[in-house]
């Protein structure tokens, strides 16, 4: 070995037991928007943070392609979350930030004249880099250290001492950091698994929460994503109407279960794409390796069976970009093709990703170019493709998958649809949702008739706004003391379906950040913070709890 090799080993070897050796009152695992706000919040509080995680961007799904933001009424969205808002409405202040289209042009849409609320100094609406770049600069401006690209040893990486708190966090990289507190921000809530704490998958019964809309919901045909919008029933065989033939892609042939039943399946998972029609900004929709135009067969019978709604969730975002949705009986949605993910190796998740990336990516490339497809939307999407000056290190595709459920946990409170529609009382709130239970589809089926069905979207309103309570983001004591989830809330299926926003996972986030340094201030368990100090401190930084007066 070379000198100059040995003291590269060396330093090397120095530079692992210096990351190794790392500690921090509150560590964070998870660079989503609620990573970010808990990050910002233990800093204000005086404490030190670190943000580790797989993430290599900022922001999760709000920098992630959502820039259309499901908020329900804004009035519930308070402390660094408006600030969030706040922020991004100062940058498109900036004439220099409108470079595709006038601000004036966009300003004046009858679908984004609300976007930008000027009472308030808040826009909802936004592009992608502009959401990550107001993350990156709260982490340079409160010198929030980030370690990028690490995964958490999910087998042996949890240290816990005899207590069973947590105190130290191992990464399969080698890196470990040790804490007094821990927050697991992360989508799927892998470190919240990893430490023993219980939580669910899939869909509870009916019957465990008293919830009507829990389970499996056949026959339930709300929003516009299924098949009763069209004019024709589908046959689901290859060819109409004859079992022999075999199932179309895209299928199931298991039975759906009983109505109200409970289920392993989740809400499905989708790529929210940025878009645009600018023909010097646009990249032409890829061709993706392994495309398989079969794949689509469906999407035909659904064009010739009268379908015209294709563009129905381009939803706009500044500069004639788009946060682009599902919409439709077969559109962006993955339906059936993420089971496993919550609990699937990392390896098994990249697969899963794949296949996301691979249909979705299909979805698009085979309606702009196939001359199966009708005229109309085939001419259509080919004005249209990815933005060139948004996500420049993917290939211009989003770097996050929008996984709308995971694992939740079961903490020391289970939020349900009982909160949310106000059939009883919520204790100790630390934060509000508002929006719509928002359950996207999880399986298509074949009816006893003998037609394709799409099960799952549910789309019931709250009376308005709902309160979130502190128990949700703590685990039961006996499971752990020093660990709080924001993310990954304890709460049912259906419940998860409004909770689940982007701007509720910043509010909690902050939540549960205070908690932390309280909890770590008087040597305490998390589930032993003084409820009226927690709240008398979210409010001092204008965080939202009660509903507020009005309609």
């Amino acid at each position: 070995m070379t000198l100059t090799l040995r003291l590269l080993t060396v330093w090397l070897a120095g530079l692992i037991s210096t990351v190794s050796a790392a500690s921090y009152d509150v560590v964070i695992y998870g660079a989503t928007s609620a990573g970010m706000t808990a990050a910002v919040q233990v800093k204000r509080m005086g404490k030190s943070v670190i943000i580790v995680g797989p993430d290599r961007h900022l922001g999760g799904l709000t920098a992630g392609g959502l820039g259309w933001t499901d908020s329900g009424d804004k009035r519930a969205i308070g402390g660094l979350a408006r600030e969030f808002y706040q922020r991004v409405w100062r940058h498109y202040q900036n004439p220099e930030a409108w470079r595709w289209q006038p601000a004036a042009e966009y300003r004046g849409n009858a679908r984004t004249k609300t976007a930008f609320d000027d009472a308030t100094q808040s826009a909802w609406n936004f592009e992608p880099h502009v959401a990550e770049g107001v993350f990156e600069d709260w982490v340079r401006e409160y010198q929030i250290p980030v370690r990028r690209d690490e995964w958490l040893d999910r087998e042996r990486g949890v240290t816990r001492n005899a207590d069973g708190r947590i105190t130290e966090i191992r990464m399969l990289s080698g890196a470990s950091y040790s804490g007094r507190m821990f927050i697991d921000a992360t989508y799927e809530g892998d470190l919240m698994a990893a430490a023993g704490v219980s939580f669910h998958v899939g869909r509870e019964g009916k019957a465990q929460y008293g919830e009507a809309w829990a389970g499996v919901q056949t026959g339930v045909l709300h929003h516009r994503h299924h098949f009763g919008v069209l004019a024709e029933k589908i046959s689901p065989y290859r060819t109409p109407g004859d079992p022999a033939s075999g199932l179309l892609p895209r299928i199931s042939s298991e039975p759906p279960g009983d109505y109200g039943a409970a289920d392993s399946r989740i809400q499905a998972y989708c790529f929210r794409l940025c878009l645009t029609n600018v023909p010097e900004n646009r990249v032409p929709f890829p061709k993706p390796e392994g495309y398989d135009p079969a794949q689509y067969e469906l999407l035909l019978r659904i064009y010739q069976a009268g379908w015209k709604e294709t563009f129905g969730k381009f939803d706009p975002l500044p500069n004639r970009k788009t946060d682009t949705n599902n919409h439709g009986p077969m559109s962006t949605d993955n339906i059936g093709f993420n089971y496993d993910y919550p609990n699937a190796s990392y390896e098994r998740r990249r697969e899963i990703i794949r296949e996301h990336i691979t249909y979705q990516q299909g979805w698009f490339y085979f309606i702009a170019n196939d001359p199966r497809v009708p005229a109309g939307p085939r001419e259509a999407m080919q004005r249209w493709g990815l933005a060139r000056d948004e996500f420049k290190d993917n290939g211009h595709w989003p770097h996050q998958l929008y996984v709308r459920e995971a694992r939740r946990m079961i903490g020391t409170y289970v939020m349900t649809e009982n909160e949310l529609l106000q059939r009883r009382p919520t204790p100790d709130s630390v934060g509000m949702g508002s929006y719509t239970i928002d359950s996207h589809n999880t399986q298509r089926y074949i009816t006893p008739e003998g037609y394709v069905q799409n099960e799952g979207d549910i789309g019931v309103p709250t009376p308005g706004p709902y309160s979130i309570a502190y128990g949700s983001l703590v685990p039961k004591k006996a499971e752990c003391e020093n660990l709080l989830v924001p993310v990954c809330v304890s709460s049912s299926h259906i419940a998860y379906g409004s909770i689940r926003m982007e701007p509720v996972f910043m509010i909690l986030g902050q939540s549960a950040a205070t908690a932390a340094v309280f909890a770590l201030e008087q040597d305490s368990a998390v589930q032993d913070v003084p409820y009226a100090k927690l709240r008398a401190r979210l409010l001092d930084d204008g965080q939202i709890l009660e509903r507020p007066a009005g309609p």
